[in-house]
């Protein structure tokens, strides 16, 4: 099995932006996490970050046919990312969206979701835990 890790603007700034909010661990630090998961399952990650949405929606196109699946952190593009959506949705893959923070209780333009109707769940609130909860609930979901 083989799963896409699309993470959007700024998450390569994890671990020296508002801990509070979304912890102390930097990207690669969550991608070790993440990739010692994964090896546990049998999993295969390909991971990916972008600041600008036609690079993520690049990258989508051209793995949707060698994944299973995937986890979706997109930061401010899960409020504005039209074409971030079109791509996840062409790309025929199940995914499940996350947050490290819990945006239901933050500022109300964070409720909103471009991408969660199309996700097979939602997970937040966890901080780099939401990554591991989201690649635990795919796998489940992906084996049926």
């Amino acid at each position: 099995m083989r799963i896409g890790v699309v993470n959007g603007p700024k998450l390569n700034l994890l671990g020296q932006r508002d801990p509070t909010h979304y912890g102390r661990k930097t990207l690669p630090e969550i991608e070790a996490m993440l990739a010692e998961r994964a090896r546990s399952r049998d999993v295969r990650l390909d991971f990916f970050q972008a600041d600008d949405e036609p690079a993520l929606v690049d990258w989508i196109a051209s793995r949707a046919s060698s994944v299973d699946g995937w986890l979706v952190n997109a930061g401010r593009l899960t409020h504005t990312g039209r074409a971030l959506r079109e791509a996840l949705g062409s790309a025929g893959r199940p995914f499940v969206e996350l947050h490290l923070s819990n945006v239901y209780s933050r500022e109300p333009f964070r409720h909103t979701s471009l991408l969660a109707d199309l996700a097979v769940g939602v997970i937040a609130g966890f901080k780099e835990n939401s990554y591991l909860l989201a690649l635990d609930a795919l796998i489940e979901h992906l084996e049926g």
